[in-house]
């Protein structure tokens, strides 16, 4: 264990370390991973599902309601962590919670393997059921660990959301290949399996927190726990701002901070969440997907390094958890190991398939895992930068995050230009498409973990858990925006053209980032010392 001058909350073992975090951080990278291979994989098959027709195993659907239903459920899966802050808080503790909102995850992901109404709407119902207990809280629990290290928190968060694009990347590339070639509803169901290792490799290995997200009356407070370290240790100057009472106004002007924060947000994700919706249209109907020759084997080559490197990198770090939690914790760790072995069995068989083709058809689901790689890739870099003296404040990385979004849908606009007006399909680039990603991620990188890491640090610790509820509101309205904009795809090319829809959303963000940015004197006095 590596000698540091944070002292991080949790069991002893919690505190060593790996990449500089506590090896509860992994254990919660893992569990989140698998969380949102079952959330991506599904999300990234759902509107295909309902748009292609009877005859390619779909439900016939119109884009324009497919995409409302899309936009309902985001926007609801969303929402419903206010309620599941507010039962942690109360009531059952975070990692109760959790585990809980798992276990009825995984029941949603079951539903939908089946071929019916009542199993599609179940499955959203639960999936948003269980969904409000799990994503809340488990940010929470990050939180916790992190009460005397807050200069850590925008890394850890920042690893942590690799974890988050880990699991995207994975079960987009999976779920989606198997959806699309296989079944619908296989790719369904095979979110559901990892949703339930994800949760058995947490509840086992959940002591690892020690009195962190236990319920009300067995958890340790922000008060409590610096009270015990200045007992046995001299107080940072991190604890001493803690141990203070904040005064009210100060507080609020924090809530006030929180609450212009969560405005440019709804803006990202409005224009962001087009990626599982109106971006996988133009990926499905816009896109030239076929490939042969030359083009097909160099897409099969890079398409393997874009499998096999970053689940190797994730491989290793589960390697590196494993030798120091395998002493305590070993049934967790096999649970983790074993859904990693069907991973790479899964991963070797398709990329088999592929490599004997003749001809290549990328599927339309693909292009989302470039998201996901991109933030795998980068996640690191962006983690250091934040640690580092060149670390910008946080309403420059807001502003950052939406002017490149901006320009991600500028680049579609212009590769698009040569769609006709009306046309309902047509065989542009991929490498439109290709660069908007890597700008989206490079958006989402500046202000999506960014903006948890200071809702932590703004906020009271007894009200943590209520206030990521409510900030997941603000992203419910952004996905739910997203879902009403792209379903209007249709009428827009059909009166103007391609072009002009995804200008609609370059300018948008690009004039929300301009603002938040000019508003960075008047934020910094209002956070009254927090950086």
């Amino acid at each position: 264990m590596s000698t540091n001058k944070y002292r991080f909350e949790g069991s002893e073992m919690n505190r060593k370390l790996l990449m500089g975090h506590p090896s509860g951080l992994f254990v919660l990278f893992f569990t989140e991973m698998w969380e949102r291979f079952s959330y991506y994989g599904m999300r990234a098959i759902l509107v295909l599902f309902l748009t292609r027709s009877l005859m390619e195993g779909g439900w016939g659907w119109d884009r324009a309601d497919a995409l409302g239903l899309y936009g309902t459920y985001t926007m609801l899966v969303y929402f419903s962590p206010i309620v599941g802050g507010f039962l942690a808080d109360k009531f059952l503790g975070y990692r109760k919670a959790v585990a809980i909102g798992a276990v009825i995850m995984t029941l949603g992901h079951a539903a939908m393997a089946f071929d019916t109404p009542w199993g599609l709407y179940a499955g959203i119902a639960f999936l948003v059921a269980g969904n409000g207990l799990f994503k809340p809280n488990i940010t929470s629990i990050i939180s916790g660990i992190y009460i005397n290290a807050q200069d850590k928190k925008d890394g850890a968060f920042t690893i942590f959301y690799m974890g988050v694009n880990a699991g995207a990347f994975i079960g987009i590339l999976l779920c989606g290949y198997i959806g699309e070639n296989v079944g619908w509803h296989y790719g369904f169901g095979l979110a559901g399996v990892f949703m339930f290792f994800g949760m058995l490799q947490f509840w086992f290995a959940q002591k690892i927190f020690g009195k962190v997200g236990l319920s009300p009356s067995e958890t340790i407070d922000y008060v409590d726990a610096i009270e015990d370290r200045n007992d046995t240790e001299e107080g940072t100057e991190i604890e001493k701002f803690e141990k203070e009472v904040v005064p009210a106004n100060v507080q609020r002007d924090r809530y006030i901070v929180v609450g212009i924060l969560a405005f440019f947000t709804v803006f990202f994700w409005a224009a962001f969440e087009q990626a599982g919706g109106s971006m996988t249209i133009f990926a499905a109907d816009y896109t030239e997907r076929v490939l042969e020759g030359n083009a097909a084997n160099i897409f099969r080559v890079l398409n393997t390094l874009l499998t096999v490197v970053p689940l190797l990198i994730i491989t290793y770090v589960l390697y590196k958890l494993f030798q120091i939690t395998f002493s305590k914790y070993a049934l967790s760790n096999i649970f983790l190991a074993t859904s990693f072995v069907i991973i790479w069995i899964i991963v070797i068989w398709m990329l088999n398939i592929q490599f004997s083709e003749v001809e290549t058809e990328v599927p339309a689901s693909w292009f989302s895992i470039l998201n996901s790689f991109f933030i795998i890739t980068l996640a690191p870099l962006f983690s250091k930068i934040w640690e580092s003296k060149y670390n910008p404040p946080a309403t420059v990385k807001f502003g950052m995050g939406l002017v490149l979004l901006g320009v991600g849908f500028g680049i579609l606009a212009y590769g698009s230009s040569s769609i006709e007006q009306g046309a309902t399909t047509a065989s542009v680039s991929m490498i439109w498409l290709i660069l908007a990603y890597l700008f989206h991620t490079l958006g989402e990188l500046s202000l999506s973990p960014v903006g948890l890491s200071y809702l932590s640090k703004l906020v009271p610790a007894a009200k943590i858990g209520m206030m990521f509820g409510l900030w997941y509101i603000a992203i419910g309205l952004g996905n739910k925006a997203a879902g009403s904009m792209g379903g209007m795809i249709d009428s827009i090319t059909e009166q103007y053209n391609m072009s002009t829809f995804f200008l609609i959303f370059t300018a948008v963000p690009i004039g929300a980032g301009l603002l938040v940015m000019a508003l960075t004197p008047v934020v910094k006095k209002l956070m009254h010392g927090v950086k």
